[in-house]
């Protein structure tokens, strides 16, 4: 019967006990408690070099913590900044006597500083850079979003209203890229799959043991009736991967025991090896070992792509809410002036059945004409506190403020159509599309992850052979027990420390391990579907261009489809307005009626109305086609550097876009509309006399 205390302490455990004790009481006097995240209030005064992402971007992440001048600080948290709430200066800077002036060019300067769906795209870039920190230690890529983040309303191309809405930020397939792996990103992918990569960061494991034993003496050759014993073991150990598949452990075990029936009371030893191990089949070579590392680089550079992609997109959204405020503002001036002419039109009826030279069923007519401009007008005045709400939302990052929430948007800017206009050969609006698709980009870099895969799989079908080698030594010493008839010659700890130097107790080989697994179907199953998910990615890539051959033509089909639009739209505006006034002079002779102006007049509205949305469909489907080309953000003059930081140093230039130099309201270029004409009033019967 035995009774054992054994108390076990890591070096691992005492280390951290003893950083924690040394850096907490800093961190206690220094260090205020974490605040508990709220939504943000209503927006307070920023500067113009206040990123929305609280300076995130400034920070490469794919670097660690530095350790020479700061020990322990790769063992402490680096700290995110919270994303800035607070609108840019750049919004007051358009804003004059309660309402938001707004040009083209400020719209998308704005859209770049403060648009929270671009914001959000933003943080996948520094997401990126951790991969590739973590990668160089030997972990596996996560994968990165490279989805678009579309969670701004409005700024569809079917109109006024049209919101445009997906998905959030990023897929959420652990692949890389997520490009061709499944519905919603739903099916995980082979994408680094292959032999066993191990720790390219250094790992040092210390183990300090003491232990106490107390045995009761069971034979009669022991004259003691029990046998106490005190261990202490002091172990550490070091072990190191690197690039080429080769691994290096080195340990050192020291062990001193008290009591026993040993010579030596106490007894010394310490014992070290030193084992270097090379793979030479499966994980040999920088191709398996590294393909984490090359997976996460080229990760990154989906990203930056997936990021020029979101950007393109923001931008030409907002474009597409712009052109859509100006065509409200125009619709709601047609409308106010149809319910203007029917007001006069009604005022100068009621005078003529006054005097009797009218039928009262001309009010009549007259009347319901007014009741539905009218209805007419509201529809398009609340069209358009939507479009404003719209493009606020788009160009701010917090409403909060009830200023700004109250302030009308008036677009500075007006749709034309450039009589001048070359249309671009298709074939070359094809070529510049797919030299500079992100979809395609993004599409041929999971290629090259996937050719990566391919051939990690390959080497993970081989045997696994390792071959290794190791040299040893270890060193005794202690103090012989007086009576006990030893030889030893007494020694210490120092003693011990030398044998493991001299040579003189040398513990050293050479050696291979073998393993064959007999049926290997798991390294078959994940070979084989690396590349048919590669053959996949081909196929995917190829629909991609079919498709950006298929948008391009589409959207320059639309845009000329639309200018033939435009000047039919604008001849028949001339048309209806000849007739408005022939009609208007036939009535001023008597030889029409007012119903007869009014249905005329009804004409011309509609002509108008045909002419906004034309005007409209051709600048948004121009727009569609820069998107289409990805020709976005150069046509624009948009400084990607400034949206990756989220400050604006260039401003953008939309060309082709006309200034509105007059009041917006009543612009002094605006065509005028003939009034409605007074019948003639005949002279007034005179009473017979008597």
């Amino acid at each position: 019967m035995s009774v054992s205390r054994t108390v076990v302490i890591t070096a691992r455990t005492v280390i951290f006990s003893m950083m924690l004790g040394m850096v907490a009481p800093a961190f206690a006097q220094n260090q205020a408690p974490a605040p508990t995240p709220n939504l943000p209030d209503a927006p307070k005064a920023a500067s113009a070099s206040a990123p929305v992402n609280g300076g995130v971007m400034s920070v490469d992440y794919s670097k660690p913590k530095t350790y020479w001048f700061n020990p322990v600080g790769t063992y402490s948290e680096r700290k995110v900044p919270a994303p800035n709430f607070a609108n840019t200066a750049r919004v007051d800077s358009v804003m004059r006597d309660g309402k938001i002036y707004l040009s083209m060019s400020d719209a998308l300067a704005l859209a770049l500083e403060n648009n929270l769906d671009i914001a959000i795209a933003r943080y996948n870039l520094p997401i990126a850079d951790t991969d590739i920190l973590s990668t160089k230690a030997g972990s596996a890529a996560r994968g990165v979003n490279a989805g678009v983040v579309q969670n701004t309303p409005g700024g569809g191309v079917g109109g006024i209203g049209a919101s445009s809405t997906g998905g959030g930020a990023g897929g959420t397939t652990a692949g890389a890229g997520g490009v061709g792996t499944g519905i919603g990103g739903i099916v995980a992918s082979t994408t680094g799959a292959g032999s066993t990569v191990g720790n390219y960061d250094p790992f040092i494991t210390g183990n300090v043991q003491g232990e106490h034993t107390r045995a009761v003496v069971t034979t009669s050759y022991i004259p003691v009736p029990f046998i106490v014993q005190n261990n202490t073991t002091y172990n550490f150990n070091y072990a190191q991967s690197w690039y080429t598949g080769t691994s290096a452990n080195i340990g050192w075990q020291n062990t001193r025991q008290a009591g026993g029936l040993n010579v030596l009371d106490p007894y010394l030893n310490s014992t070290f090896r030193f084992t270097l191990t090379q793979h030479l089949l499966q994980g040999f070579g920088l191709g398996p070992n590294m393909r984490f590392i090359r997976i996460a680089q080229n990760d990154k550079k989906i990203t930056d792509s997936a990021f020029r992609q979101q950007v393109r997109e923001t931008v030409s959204q907002i474009q597409n809410i712009y052109w859509d405020l100006v065509a409200a503002y125009e619709d709601v001036k047609v409308k106010q002036r149809a319910l203007e002419f029917a007001q006069r039109t009604f005022s100068d009826n009621q005078k003529q059945v006054q005097i009797g030279t009218l039928a009262p069923i001309e009010v009549v007519h007259a009347q319901s004409t007014v009741s539905t401009a009218q209805q007419d007008l509201i529809v398009s005045q609340t069209s358009l506190q939507l479009q404003q709400l719209l493009m606020k939302n788009a160009i701010t990052r917090n409403m909060g403020d009830p200023i700004l929430a109250a302030a009308e948007v008036i677009p500075t800017d007006t749709m034309q159509v450039d009589a001048n206009e070359v249309d671009a050969s298709v074939d070359e609006l094809i070529k510049t599309a797919q030299e500079h698709s992100p979809e395609i980009e993004q599409a041929q870099i999971d290629l090259k992850n996937r050719e990566i895969t391919m051939k990690s799989t390959k080497n993970a079908l081989l045997p696994s052979l390792d071959a290794y080698g190791f040299y040893g030594a270890a060193g005794n010493a202690g103090e012989p027990i007086p009576g006990a008839g030893s030889t030893i010659n007494p020694s210490g700890y120092g003693d011990a420390l030398g044998h493991l130097v001299d040579s003189s107790s040398p513990d050293k080989g050479l050696g291979v391990t073998l393993t064959i697994p007999i049926r290997n179907r798991a390294a078959q199953a994940t070979q084989v579907r690396s590349q048919l998910e590669f053959r996949q990615a081909q196929m995917r890539l190829q629909q991609l261009f079919n498709q950006v051959n298929i948008q391009v033509r589409n959207a320059a089909f639309a845009v000329q489809q639309d200018r033939a639009r435009v000047k039919a739209a604008q001849a028949s505006r001339e048309y209806a307005l000849q007739s408005l006034e022939a009609e208007q002079k036939k009535y001023a002779l008597g030889a029409s009626t007012s119903t007869l102006v009014l249905q005329n007049q009804s004409g011309f509205e509609n002509a108008e109305n045909l002419l906004v949305s034309a005007l409209t469909a051709y600048e948004k489907h121009k727009v569609e086609l820069d998107r289409v080309t990805s020709q976005t953000l150069d046509k624009n003059r948009i400084e990607l550097a400034d949206s990756t930081k989220g400050v604006v140093n260039t401003a953008p230039q939309v060309p082709g876009v006309i200034k509105i130099t007059s009041d917006v309201n009543n612009p002094a270029n605006e065509p005028q509309h003939p009034a409605p004409p007074q019948q003639p009033q005949p002279e007034t019967p005179q009473q017979p006399q008597k």
